[in-house]
């Protein structure tokens, strides 16, 4: 409300006294900073909220990223491969894909029963060509106990 509404509003035949005036403004100042607070107190929680979020994404970027970078190493188990990393230093690192790299592979080292090793599978003598290749006259049955019978 403006003051000049206030002074050009009559009352009867006479204007309203400057007390009056001033009584009226300083209630309506009240209302006006009261709302002020209001507001100031929603953008602090708004501020916050935002900050918090942000904390959140960053957390839950660092922790996908930790997983992919686990299981492309064969890690057996994200938790107790993370407890032996230095988080700290990964996260405060520029390039986040390379630092946890070079830590897994420093566990690795370490603490090679954490991760699956690619062993070749077992080959047991006698079962199968060792070449490659298959005899097609004992392909079959038939054909085996011919080779059998053959031979003789």
């Amino acid at each position: 409300m403006k003051r000049e509404f206030l002074q050009n509003l009559k009352v009867g035949e006479s204007a309203l006294s400057k007390e009056v005036i001033d009584a009226i403004m300083a209630e309506n100042g009240k209302d006006i900073e009261a709302a002020r607070q209001l507001g100031n107190t929603w953008e602090e929680k708004y501020n916050h909220a935002v900050q918090a979020h942000q904390q959140e994404l960053t957390a839950l970027r660092f922790q996908s990223a930790l997983d992919a970078a686990v299981r492309e190493h064969g890690g057996r188990n994200t938790k107790a491969i993370a407890a032996l990393l230095d988080m700290e230093a990964i996260q405060a690192s520029e390039d986040l894909s390379g630092a946890l790299k070079s830590a897994l592979e420093e566990v690795k080292k370490e603490h090679d029963y954490l991760f699956t090793v690619q062993t070749p599978p077992l080959f047991a003598r006698g079962t199968g060509a060792q070449t490659g290749e298959i005899d097609q006259r004992s392909a079959t049955l038939a054909g085996a106990l011919r080779e059998k019978y053959e031979r003789k």
